[in-house]
């Protein structure tokens, strides 16, 4: 199987085509926004917060495979989650972009799938750094700490 299979597999169509939360809050506590000039996905989230948790969650997504499989992991994941652990999943997102650390585990596993450093995009320019096309769909997901 080749980098680009890998990429594109079946499990992946799977996450970004189980997408929830695919619209915006009427009353949210928090928004926020992200956009990569690298492939042109962009995200626009809503978050409604009740004691220290995230418990309501809007999203409206116009990406690339990888940015929407990502998107669809925090839609399937974030609610009722404590937003200290909405945190540190953006901070060891962070760790592995930047550090090559670990990606997250547990329920948060398959932001590996769409993050990690072998997942080449078709949409991505094939001269555009391993470090850049992670950070384009690692993007949607880091949003939510804005």
């Amino acid at each position: 199987m080749t980098a680009i299979d890998d990429i594109y597999s079946a499990r992946l169509f799977e996450l970004a085509s189980d997408m929830t939360s695919t619209r915006r809050l009427p009353h949210p506590d928090a928004t926020a926004s992200a956009h990569s000039k690298l492939c042109g996905s962009t995200i626009d989230v809503d978050v409604s917060v009740a004691d220290d948790r995230i418990v309501g969650y809007g999203q409206t997504v116009k990406a690339c495979l990888l940015g929407q499989a990502a998107a669809a992991i925090v839609g399937r994941e974030i609610e009722q989650s404590p937003i200290a652990e909405v945190h540190a999943v953006a901070a060891q997102m962070r760790a592995m972009l930047k550090n090559g650390g670990p990606p997250p585990t547990g329920r948060w596993a398959d932001t590996a799938r769409c993050c990690s450093s072998s997942t080449p995009s078709r949409r991505h320019s094939p001269t555009s750094s391993l470090s850049e096309r992670r950070r384009s769909a690692a993007a949607l997901l880091l949003a939510l700490t804005a």
